[in-house]
């Protein structure tokens, strides 16, 4: 209860100063709310032409936070996340996924690194505008190069949240873009599901224990680097990490720039028939996959294809 008053209180003193607020400011504020304010709201999705409408529910009880996404159209799907552990709830059975395949999406997606931006984004107000019948702040990003997209945000201008993202390309165009068409913040939210999934947690007969808990993702210094990456993307993590599919577990290592991330795997080159050379995209995120020296590397990023290819050409052994 401390805490919800504590984070309640920091964010009512962060809204009083709105009106002197810088766009990183604002983007400070958003990282917060969406963590840490209840709300309900259906939004869309919009990527390649493709339309998919989810509702999601926020709460923070106990001092936890609880989030449920829904699908609204195509097979009913339905992921909860508690705490930073993601499951798949169905049919009263909580399924555990792997945290960065269910990792924590809009309006939860802002960045921690919120520093070093300005030396790689042209950041820049434009106004207030409505989304789903709240006041927004407009916040554009524009990259310092073409190696990366702009972004473009609405932060709704009382509570901070995130209301709309979108990913813009070389000739402004939606690459992809999240928007609230519905929202409740805060007031009378059903918390019914809550009590439903916390009797599925630890030593009840259908909880399984979340992927995080046993030993299977494991921090290393592989030797593998990349001279070409995009200034201002440092290396946030280096990992072995068993794949599905995966004969072996897979060396991963993430970088990041504070809006946008690039992942490089390295693997043997078993010669499976899906591991296959070329380039494909599906929204922001672009994929490019080569054999190099017996080695399969999959350069997959939030950023243009040229970027994921000349990340992977750079791809080396450097030695343990």
């Amino acid at each position: 209860m401390r805490l919800a008053v504590a984070l309640g209180g920091m964010l009512l003193a962060l809204a009083a100063h709105a009106a002197e607020r810088t766009p990183l400011g604002w983007l400070e504020v958003a990282a917060i709310a969406g963590h840490h304010i209840d709300y309900n709201g259906v939004f869309v999705y919009q990527y390649d032409n493709r339309v998919e409408t989810a509702n999601i529910i926020h709460l923070n009880e106990a001092n936890s936070e609880y989030e449920k996404l829904v699908s609204l159209d195509g097979p009913k799907r339905e992921i909860i996340r508690h705490d930073g552990r993601v499951w798949n709830y169905t049919h009263h059975m909580m399924i555990p996924m792997d945290s960065q395949q269910g990792r924590s999406m809009f309006p939860s997606v802002l960045p921690g690194q919120l520093s070093a931006l300005g030396a790689n984004y042209q950041a820049k107000l434009l106004g207030e505008e409505r989304v789903a019948g709240y006041n927004a702040q407009v916040i554009l990003f524009k990259p310092r190069d073409n190696l990366r997209y702009t972004h473009k945000m609405w932060v709704h201008t009382d509570s901070g949240l995130l209301l709309k993202s979108a990913v813009l390309g070389d000739k402004e165009q939606v690459a992809e873009q999240y928007a609230f068409t519905q929202l409740q913040i805060g007031g009378k939210i059903d918390r019914g599901w809550i009590k439903e999934c916390n009797s599925a947690w630890p030593h009840k007969k259908n909880f399984h224990p979340a992927p995080e808990e046993a030993p299977a993702l494991t921090p290393i210094n592989s030797g593998w680097v990349a001279d070409r990456l995009p200034a201002g993307f440092k290396k946030t993590q280096e990992i072995l990490r068993p794949m599905q599919g995966k004969h072996a577990p897979v060396t991963q290592i993430v970088f990041s720039d504070g809006l946008s991330a690039i992942s490089i795997f390295i693997e043997p080159n078993d010669q499976d028939e899906d591991d296959v050379d070329g380039l494909s995209s599906r929204g922001e995120v672009s994929l490019y996959r080569k054999v190099v020296n017996q080695n399969l590397i999959t350069v997959v990023g939030e950023v243009p294809p040229r970027t994921v290819m000349q990340v992977l050409d750079s791809v080396r052994f450097n030695g343990k």
